[in-house]
């Protein structure tokens, strides 16, 4: 057994997690569940060796542990699998996966064969065609994510710790992963579960222990609990409305995309987007739903197709001729294209509007500080202050202080990739509430998301992708997610 005893946590004076008792039984799946800031991430980082606690302590197997360092509670057999990925890009996928636990021969090196093997071995265990011997910067976000959960399961651990590890991954992926999980705690293993996602929690989980402003609310068998109880465990209130009633959109076009084509990754793609309206695209994993959005935002121009903005057609090579125009983006990788980890919340919320706060050469720096003060504020960013790096909040506080830096120069077109991505149900909410109000005010809205329930609720329209393909343009008020994904499915 794995117990947290009165474990707490400040940092920088700012108390995280309050003394926390907590007991994770071998072949349990026990789910932590809070909203972003609950405390949670950072009791897991405890039990992996990452943190140490400023209070209490960890016991395993009825001994006092203490861990200085991921590597002791890897040699205990306690492993992670984090949100924020966290590859070596430089290698290979097999030296990523059996990193600190590479093969060797009997002269000392590397086997590179066995190598190989175990890291085939691995992925075909989650149904995964990755190859063993691609660098890591070529792999996507979701292919990143196989491959740290198929380093995690090699550790041969008595104890994983799962930190959203389905964020990034499609429907098969994340049946796969499931169905390893269920292997894990057939031989004996301990699976502590973290996620946003009620589905998961309610066909893994054993047990749910809930977090609330870092402190523990309380712990159930799962079968004790229904979503709406564990929603209302969770914020302290009830959520009748999660989504907001969808409103009509004008006819006045704002962005028209034709004939967009950048091969492998997607061909003669057309749409629009009207003002007020909010149009989603849909598609499996490796459809091309990202690769589209980012040419419109220049990270990855498309090589034929034209884009058209206020009836102007534009040439998009950066993302500062995006910004120019009017167009701002939320990326759906937070801590690769997203943020500047070292410096401070403040900011990397102005950090694209530097210009504003100009005066010649020099920033004005107090005029900088008085728009991150208000962006945290009615984003609700917890921090510290707006010079605490940004590396230290929360998932979720990362991505609203992402989306007040996007919205910070007033943009026509947002484009939302993933936005709701590691996110947890109250400030879903809120960010729902947030797109219908910039709908409201006539922008327009171009939604990436996995999610079908979320796209069915908020979108107007749905562009569905198919292999790089425009496949069907839907309806979202009369369409249902059978639909959606039968146009998605490879033929």
């Amino acid at each position: 057994m794995l117990r947290a005893l009165e474990l707490s946590k400040d940092f920088g004076g700012l108390t995280v997690l309050h003394p926390t008792s907590i007991d994770f039984h071998l072949g349990e799946v026990h789910a932590l569940m809070g909203e972003n800031g609950a405390g949670k991430s950072t009791l897991m980082k405890i039990l992996a060796g990452l943190y140490r606690p400023n209070g209490g302590q960890v016991e395993w197997r009825e001994r006092q542990a203490e861990f200085t360092s991921p590597h002791d509670a890897l040699v205990a057999g306690i492993a992670m699998i984090h949100q924020e990925l966290m590859p070596i890009p430089d290698l290979t996928v097999a030296e990523n996966i059996t990193l600190g636990s590479e093969p060797c021969s009997a002269f000392g090196l590397i086997d590179r064969p066995a190598q190989l093997a175990r890291a085939k071995e691995l992925l075909s265990e989650l149904e995964s065609d990755i190859g063993p011997t691609r660098l890591m910067h070529t792999l996507t976000v979701a292919q990143t994510q196989v491959v740290e959960i198929a380093k995690a399961l090699g550790r041969q651990a008595d104890v994983i710790l799962m930190d959203e590890p389905t964020a990034a991954l499609s429907d098969h992926e994340i049946a796969a992963l499931f169905r390893a999980i269920a292997r894990l705690k057939a031989r004996g293993v301990a699976i502590v579960y973290t996620t946003h996602k009620m589905d998961e929690v309610f066909r893994l989980a054993d047990r749910i222990s809930v977090l609330r402003d870092g402190r523990l609310v309380g712990t159930a068998p799962a079968s004790e609990l229904n979503p709406a109880k564990l929603i209302t465990m969770m914020v302290g209130r009830e959520l009748a409305d999660v989504f907001p009633v969808r409103l009509p959109s004008s006819n006045e076009v704002l962005l028209e995309v034709t004939g967009l084509t950048r091969e492998p990754a997607y061909r003669d793609i057309s749409f629009h987007v009207c003002r007020g309206e909010v149009v989603a695209l849909a598609g499996l994993m490796g459809a091309g739903r990202t690769e589209v959005v980012s040419a419109i935002y220049g990270l990855q121009p498309a090589s034929e197709g034209r884009i058209i903005f206020n009836g102007t057609p534009l040439a998009i090579g950066s993302p500062q001729d995006a910004l120019a125009a009017g167009i701002g983006m939320v990326t759906e990788d937070r801590k690769g294209l997203g943020l500047i980890p070292a410096i401070g919340v403040g900011q990397n919320i102005t950090l694209s509007a530097l210009r504003d706060f100009s005066r010649g050469p020099l920033i004005d720096h107090t005029a900088e500080a008085a728009a991150s003060h208000t962006q945290m504020t009615e984003f609700s960013v917890k921090a510290n202050s707006p010079s605490q790096p940004i590396a230290q909040l929360s998932g979720g506080n990362q991505q609203k202080a992402l989306l007040a830096r996007c919205l910070l120069g007033g943009p026509e077109l947002i484009i939302l990739d993933e936005p709701t991505r590691g996110i947890d149900i109250g400030a879903k909410a809120e960010i729902y509430a947030l797109i219908q109000k910039l709908a409201r005010a006539g922008k327009g809205i171009l939604l990436v998301s996995s999610e079908l329930p979320e796209v069915l609720s908020l979108a107007h329209r749905i562009v569905v992708l198919r292999r790089g393909s425009v496949s069907a343009t839907l309806d979202a008020a009369t369409t249902d997610q059978e639909t959606v994904l039968r146009h998605a499915m490879p033929l």
